[in-house]
């Protein structure tokens, strides 16, 4: 299910694992079977997620996140849905 995609990637500018070439492009997150929109980063080979925490910021601006496990699956969403 993975399409050329990295193990980890992360919107965040700041974050090492950040490609804005890649990001791009829609990417889909697939957590435990359920299709995620919300992800700030994931980690494949780990196994988990991090989504928003709601509205809520640190003292950065920057959206508090929670950490979730589980089994992680990425693809290119390719314009016509999966």
């Amino acid at each position: 299910m993975t399409d050329q995609l990295p193990d980890r990637l992360c919107v965040d500018p700041d974050s090492p694992f950040h490609d804005p070439d890649l990001l791009q492009k829609e990417i889909g997150v697939l957590f435990n079977g359920t299709e995620k929109t919300n992800v700030e980063e994931y980690c494949i080979s780990e196994g988990w997620i991090k989504v928003a925490a709601g509205k809520a910021l640190d003292r950065k601006g920057k959206p508090l996140t929670l950490k979730l496990k589980g089994k992680v699956e990425v693809w290119i969403k390719d314009g016509e849905g999966e």
